[in-house]
């Protein structure tokens, strides 16, 4: 739950930034939320999310 809910905000930080400094259309961010909105409820979720699972043990298990 924490790491789906820090995707989250960290996703739409990073759409924000894309709105606000690269000119990011308002229909187009609209657009990505609902596709992902939408791909959430197909048969590829499970996959996507144990991608995403990975890819945080990945990045949280470098040593600085």
């Amino acid at each position: 739950m924490i790491l789906s809910m820090s995707g989250v905000v960290l996703l739409g930080i990073i759409v924000f930034l894309f709105f606000r400094k690269d000119g990011l259309k308002l229909s187009h961010a609209m657009v990505c939320a609902l596709f992902g909105f939408y791909l959430a409820g197909t048969a590829i979720a499970p996959s996507i999310t144990a991608g995403g699972a990975s890819l945080a043990g990945l990045i949280g298990g470098i040593k600085f």
